[in-house]
């Protein structure tokens, strides 16, 4: 009796020292420092062609923060964020200020380490969805928790066209099995129709 008495209670101490250690990795954006500059090289409402375009993204410690501010930093990770624009009537969309809640940069384009500056190629995904998008960069420190952050301005997001995968080999592929199709069952009633007249 004593010793299930004593491991229920080891359990409820390693219960709560989780719920602990959980709660005081929560980040939330809007007390987040914006340290990062970031740019990235499609233009103002440039239509990209998912699989096929190229973006170069750019990130480095903000010329106004003091020298060592990035000292925490350990890695950065670059995403793809829905703007205002797309997020409109989709929930699965929105902006959270809790990180761990947000929906609005599901796309991961990188991670790596901080190396205090950098720059990436990253040719858009053929998996991402049709929509209007702009980058941000979080810095993250030893934990993985987000720690900064920086990001090309809403106002100059860049819009992504996905694939339908409807090629036009596979519409005429259609149309004729589709034509096929049609010719069989009048060539068939028409045989039938034959029988029953003999």
């Amino acid at each position: 009796m004593a010793r299930s008495e004593l491991v229920m209670a080891l359990l409820v101490v390693v219960l709560a020292a989780g719920c602990c250690a959980s709660a005081g990795a929560v980040a939330y954006l809007s007390k987040l420092p914006v340290s990062l500059d970031v740019t990235a090289s499609p233009s103002p409402g440039q239509v990209l062609h998912a699989g096929e375009d190229v973006i170069t993204v750019t990130w480095a410690l903000n010329a106004s923060q003091p020298a060592g501010k990035d000292a925490d930093y350990k890695n950065v990770k670059v995403s793809l964020c829905y703007a205002p624009v797309s997020q409109k009537e989709r929930e699965w969309r929105k902006t959270h200020d809790d990180l761990k809640k947000d929906k609005t940069c599901q796309f991961k384009v990188t991670q790596q380490a901080y190396p205090g500056t950098g720059k990436v190629e990253y040719r858009v995904a053929l998996d991402i969805p049709t929509a209007t998008y702009y980058v941000r960069a979080y810095a993250l420190d030893a934990s993985g928790t987000q720690v900064a952050y920086g990001q090309t301005a809403p106002a100059a997001a860049f819009n992504v066209v996905s694939i339908t995968g409807v090629t036009t080999s596979i519409k005429v592929a259609a149309g004729v099995f589709s034509a096929f199709s049609v010719a069989s069952l009048a060539f068939f009633f028409f045989i039938e129709k034959r029988k029953k007249n003999n």
